[in-house]
């Protein structure tokens, strides 16, 4: 086997509920579905069954006004933490209390429920009006991997170099890691694009997890959404579609798992 130093985790993160804001790690526990408790909730739509997503904001115009984080560590082989949510009016509620569903049905104006399991469900994607991308201004139904609340796999990567070629490319786009909503952000020296070198091989992350890059992260319009103090976009999209065929960092599937810690050396291995 070769090995090649890559760089190493500066930062990590976790979603627990689909589409709503998360929380930033110092360290994580990696099974073979990826960050334990990410993405671990989702919101279903009570009328047509589809499962709640940014990706059609006109339909969830406010799901990045929600938070949610994790009320303990969650433990592998054990029952997973129930959610606690920030609405946008500052208040919280958490996934095992009563009346949950009606007060997020209500802040978000849609009879919704909130799900810790699904066997096979879909969600919408609205494609924005932008040449390169397949469709344009047109939602769109995918399907949720079976039994996830995925959109594609288990864990996203990005790097930093990344993030400093798209900065140079559009100076005035605030390209800052949340927009891309990875689990993984990697500091490297390289420059460019260099997450697209690593599809098809296998990268270590500390000691334990080794995780094999299984292609590019395709972008959509939650990049260009606001969130926090981002403001809205279109050029963050426009650039990654001009530049890199609309890729932003990359999916990994877990070839072992284990404990991943912020300053982890990251390693290519052939």
């Amino acid at each position: 086997m070769n090995h090649g130093a890559v760089g190493s985790v500066v930062s990590l993160w976790r979603y627990p509920v689909k589409s709503m804001m998360g929380e930033e790690l110092n360290a994580a526990d990696i099974g073979s579905g990826g960050l334990l408790g990410d993405r671990a909730y989702a919101l279903v739509d009570r009328s047509d069954g589809k499962i709640a997503s940014a990706k059609n904001p006109k339909k969830w115009p406010g799901l990045f006004s929600f938070r949610a984080v994790l009320t303990a560590v969650p433990k592998p082989g054990a029952s997973m933490p129930p959610a606690r949510i920030t609405l946008p009016d500052g208040t919280l509620v958490s996934s095992d209390q009563s009346g949950t569903n009606e007060i997020l049905s209500v802040a978000l104006q849609r009879e919704v429920a909130l799900l810790a399991d699904v066997r096979a469900a879909q969600a919408e994607e609205y494609w924005l009006d932008i040449e390169g991308l397949d469709k344009r201004d047109t939602v769109t139904d995918f399907e949720i991997p079976e039994g996830t609340f995925f959109d594609a796999a288990a864990v996203h990567l990005l790097t930093t170099a990344t993030l400093d070629r798209l900065r140079e490319l559009y100076p005035q786009g605030r390209f800052e890691a949340r927009r891309f909503r990875p689990n993984i952000v990697v500091e490297t020296p390289a420059a460019g694009f260099v997450e697209n070198e690593w599809i098809g091989k296998v990268l270590s992350i500390g000691d334990q997890v080794r995780l094999s890059i299984t292609g590019p992260c395709p972008r959509c319009v939650m990049t260009t959404l606001a969130q926090g103090d981002l403001p809205h976009d279109t050029g963050i999209l426009k650039t990654a579609v001009k530049h890199n065929g609309a890729g932003v960092g990359v999916y990994a599937a877990v070839v072992q798992g284990g404990r991943v810690r912020r300053g982890d050396h990251v390693m290519q291995v052939d």
